[in-house]
């Protein structure tokens, strides 16, 4: 009789381990496909800020999807304002390492061919501390390029399905994504060889 009840206690001890195992297993899969890498390691190419599900975007010939943001003093700007102009279109944030990278080339691109390409810095204020932050790393910057904030990721996930930041889409003088997106840093020759390549 008692090895019939040891036996019974065991069962239910082994059949209560598999579901605890089954149910800890599914919930780590579902949490997987949300990471956010919001370390600062500026050794990987792009900070993942939406779910691998998420759709991969615009292709090339897509029209760009007009938005109007703020920029930090209050200006409000609005995309399709610069038809006729070449237009990179950057997605970062400031705990964001790769992005750090990429600001210093971005601004001396900017202050020798600003006359030819504008340069749109869309912050995921969402992800952010708060604004302040942002505030702060432009002036620390004194970044020439045009920067503005997107409170809800209004623009950064629902028109443009920004996966990793940095990101930057080219968008020619037709308001068309000229370019394939690049998901990872730019450097001043990448930004050189893009504004010759898009017309």
């Amino acid at each position: 009789m008692f090895k019939k009840i040891l036996a019974t206690i065991l069962l239910i001890l082994l059949i209560g381990i598999f579901i605890f195992n089954s149910t800890s297993q599914e919930s780590n899969k579902t949490n997987s496909t949300n990471e956010i890498d919001v370390s600062g390691d500026s050794s990987v190419k792009g900070t993942t800020i939406l779910s691998p599900e998420t759709e991969e975007g615009l292709k090339v010939g897509d029209k760009a999807p007009d938005f109007t943001l703020e920029t930090l003093d209050g200006e409000k700007i609005t995309l399709s304002d610069y038809k006729g102009k070449k237009v990179f279109l950057n997605f970062w944030a400031t705990w964001c390492g790769p992005c750090r990278i990429e600001m210093p080339d971005m601004h001396e691109f900017y202050k020798k061919f600003g006359d030819e390409v504008e340069i749109i810095a869309v912050n995921a204020t969402e992800t952010e501390n708060n604004v302040t932050d942002v505030e702060k790393y432009t002036d620390q910057g004194n970044f020439s390029f045009t920067t503005v904030i997107d409170p809800n990721l209004s623009v950064v996930e629902d028109k443009y399905s920004v996966l990793t930041i940095p990101t930057t889409y080219f968008i020619g003088t037709d308001g068309t994504i000229a370019a394939g997106k690049l998901m990872g840093p730019m450097t001043f020759e990448y930004m050189v060889e893009m504004m010759n390549k898009i017309k």
